[in-house]
């Protein structure tokens, strides 16, 4: 089967498409290489990609309508796996723009392409933020998400309604994957574990918001990708039933499934929220430096505290993440260090890297 993964270069989708590569499937890659974040490093992402066997790339910016319906109409694919958007909470508050461009047209673009070339499944990536204002802990797809409170969020919870809107009219199978703080090797540089990592290195202050009472459900990269795989391979099914009657509703409607729309909503995350003060006393560990803290008030958008329930993902699926915080640190540190170099000594192989 072939499958587009939309963000190839980026974090999450550069695994996943390794991992799709891996099970022997054939993938087709889409990025634009947005200079969002050093496109150095999403250079070296696709560079590794290039080089695994069944991997085809596409250099395209999804709001080029005409473009994605060519690239549906060439390569058919029979899963789509939706990654690429606009990234990061707080860059919203300063490009509030660019949101709206790529999760909004961009998403409509893929939804028209699989609309005129239908694969079995679009699976697509939404995030713990349109949980917003939410105070029932742990969260759950069961529970609204009506209060996103930055625009990154409203657009990744339009997304969803967009996708439910589309698989009941034309019976496209749709499963939205709300992630939750992820992160690991080749992550992203405006992600807090990588920016954390640079600062302390350089022996610079880390700013740790909300004076540290914080809170975040870490979720390492290979429990992500296991979980996008799982969910790829089970489709919602189809459903034949009318619109209920309001009369004959027992109950409100479930958020995270739908009785007129092959869809369903998940959740990807440990389960188990980390103190942000703990998390960096592991940084400390792994690094072995000491972190200035430069403590900050809350952050415009910000909540306190996320938390996944994850009990759908595993009956759905049997995936439940298992890394460690611990683990999955010394990983991303090795990585770093490997990747970038350590400042506090020899860069072994760092002026051959791009």
């Amino acid at each position: 089967m072939t499958t587009l993964v939309t963000g190839a270069a980026g974090f999450i989708g550069f695994h996943v498409a390794r991992a799709l590569l891996a099970r022997g499937e054939t993938v087709i890659g889409l990025d634009n290489f947005t200079p969002y974040y050093d496109v150095r490093l999403k250079e070296a992402r696709a560079a590794d990609l290039r080089a695994r066997a069944g991997y085809s790339e596409v250099r395209l910016d999804l709001t080029d309508a005409g473009g994605v319906l060519d690239l549906f109409a060439t390569h058919r694919p029979g899963l789509v796996v939706h990654l690429a958007a606009q990234a990061g909470v707080r860059y919203s508050l300063e490009n509030p723009r660019a949101y709206l461009d790529s999760n909004l047209i961009g998403f409509f673009n893929v939804l028209e392409g699989c609309r005129a070339h239908p694969p079995g499944h679009l699976v697509y990536a939404s995030t713990s933020s349109v949980y917003g204002a939410n105070t029932a802990q742990p969260f759950s797809p069961h529970h609204g998400a009506d209060h996103p409170m930055t625009l990154y969020a409203a657009t990744k919870r339009a997304n969803e309604m967009m996708a439910h809107a589309q698989a009941h009219l034309y019976g496209l199978p749709c499963t939205g994957l709300r992630f939750f703080t992820v992160y690991g090797p080749w992550g992203r540089p405006d992600m807090a574990l990588f920016r954390f990592t640079r600062a302390m290195l350089a022996g610079e202050p880390i700013q740790v918001f909300n004076a540290g009472r914080m809170a975040r459900d870490f979720t390492y990269i290979d429990d992500i990708v296991a979980g996008v795989l799982a969910i790829a391979d089970r489709p919602p099914a189809p459903v034949a039933a009318p619109v209920p009657a309001v009369a004959d509703r027992a109950a409100p409607l479930d958020p995270a499934t739908s009785p007129v729309a092959p869809f369903a909503v998940h959740n990807i995350g440990s389960g188990r929220p980390v103190a942000l003060l703990d998390c960096i006393a592991l940084l400390e560990r792994a690094l072995g430096v000491e972190a200035i803290k430069d403590l900050r008030p809350m952050q415009p958008g910000d909540v306190p505290e996320t938390w996944a329930d994850v009990t759908d993902l595993t009956a759905t699926t049997g995936c439940a993440p298992q890394t460690p915080l611990e683990t999955g640190i010394a990983r991303f540190v090795a990585w770093y260090l490997d990747y970038h170099g350590d400042p506090r000594g020899p860069e072994p192989g760092a002026a051959d890297r791009p």
